[in-house]
């Protein structure tokens, strides 16, 4: 019977996410891209083919030969979305970027940190999440409008004369994403750089690496996992994120995310949009594949 019961815990600690993926993502990823394979069509929902169990296999088959890939057609016929897909990649990009810069050296000051203190400093990094994430949001609007905050200040100064306009550009959303996604890089470099045994860099040292070279050798190359699921974490949410460039960016800022939910909320086209989010997941799975193929060939190299 004790052989019985580990069996079945150890096969429902593998079930329990799998099911998880099943019910949250492959069941809404195939209804969505139902959709996406559908047309617009005034009614609710607002798209035809709509399948109606009551018709029976043949009306299930019916209604699946009205499938067409006319959306998809479509993306690549007006440039509104390729150039939106492209402006978010970058500005995503740009924005991983900046958040690298800033975020190292914070994991590498918390790592290098007194343990007694490093509780301290992770419950710091991790103390934005206390608040709501679209307050925080609206809270740098009143920070970089021009008689914003931050304008004040420079002007009290004496540094500037006139505000600086910063609010509804891509400054602003710089600014945003940077900010509301710094622990999520912050916390995966800690945690490799935490890990690392400081007798690797005394070695180096002993060899003849000045510290900045024994930084480069040693402590950056063993960082790098860390490194790339920080930029992971930040890069994906920020190629679809839709609140920053709404509220910090201006009208003529281009990004999936907005485009998608004009697509979907504004003009009812459910289907164009559902096509629009089906390419944008194709576009993200391609650096998690990449990761994870990282990731593979260092453990078996580990080994």
């Amino acid at each position: 019977m004790a052989k019985l019961a580990s069996a079945l815990v150890s096969r429902l600690v593998i079930i329990v996410p799998y099911a998880w993926l099943l019910f949250f993502f492959l069941i809404p990823f195939f209804i969505v891209f139902r959709i996406s394979l559908s047309q617009t069509a005034v009614a609710m929902p607002p798209y035809t083919p709509v399948f109606d169990l009551a018709g029976g296999l043949a009306g299930l088959l019916e209604k699946a030969r009205e499938f067409s890939v006319d959306n998809y057609v479509w993306l690549t016929d007006d440039a509104l979305y390729f150039n939106a897909y492209v402006s978010s990649l970058v500005i995503a990009a740009i924005s991983t970027f900046l958040t690298l810069l800033i975020g190292f050296p914070v994991a590498y000051g918390m790592a290098k940190a007194p343990r007694s203190i490093r509780p301290t400093l992770l419950m710091l990094v991790i103390l934005p999440f206390w608040t709501s994430f679209l307050i925080r949001v609206y809270a740098w609007i009143a920070i970089l409008k021009p008689e914003g905050l931050l304008n004040q200040f420079l002007i009290t100064i004496g540094i500037i004369d006139q505000p600086l306009i910063i609010l509804n550009t891509n400054t602003a959303i710089y600014i945003g994403i940077v900010y509301s996604y710094l622990p999520f890089m912050v916390l995966p470099i800690y945690s490799a750089l935490e890990k690392m045994d400081n007798a690797l860099i005394e070695a180096a040292q002993d060899l003849g690496c000045t510290p900045t070279s024994a930084f480069w050798r040693v402590t950056f190359p063993l960082s790098l996992p860390g490194v790339i699921a920080g930029c992971l974490l930040v890069f994906i949410p920020a190629v679809g994120e839709f609140v920053i460039p709404d509220l910090l960016g201006g009208s003529e800022t281009l990004m999936i995310g907005k485009t998608l939910w004009n697509e979907f909320n504004a003009n009812r086209d459910w289907p164009v949009s559902s096509a629009v989010a089906i390419i944008l997941l194709m576009i993200l799975v391609i650096p998690i594949v990449y990761f994870q193929n990282v990731q593979g060939k260092a453990d078996s190299e580990g080994k």
